[in-house]
């Protein structure tokens, strides 16, 4: 079960920094932070969050990879059957 939690290091880190761009766009819209004057605070959080949840993805769509594939080995092991 510990291999099913273990993510590379560079989705790892797509991972930290999506976090990290959903909370900016957290903090914008509580006026925690200001917005530069050439961008509204709300569009930029748009931005933000969705730039955010987009890079969080490789990381969920790796880990749903492997729980599939340790829940239904056969499904994904159609080859070595040929062999």
């Amino acid at each position: 079960m510990s291999n099913l939690a273990r993510l590379p290091k560079p989705v790892l880190l797509l991972e930290a920094i999506g976090v990290i761009a959903v909370i900016g766009a957290l903090a914008l819209i509580h006026d925690w932070i200001a917005a530069p004057a050439a961008i509204s605070e709300k569009t930029l959080a748009t931005v933000l969050f969705i730039v955010g949840i987009v890079l969080m993805l490789p990381a969920a769509w790796l880990m749903m990879w492997r729980t599939a594939k340790a829940m239904a080995p056969q499904l994904f092991n159609q080859h070595d059957k040929k062999k």
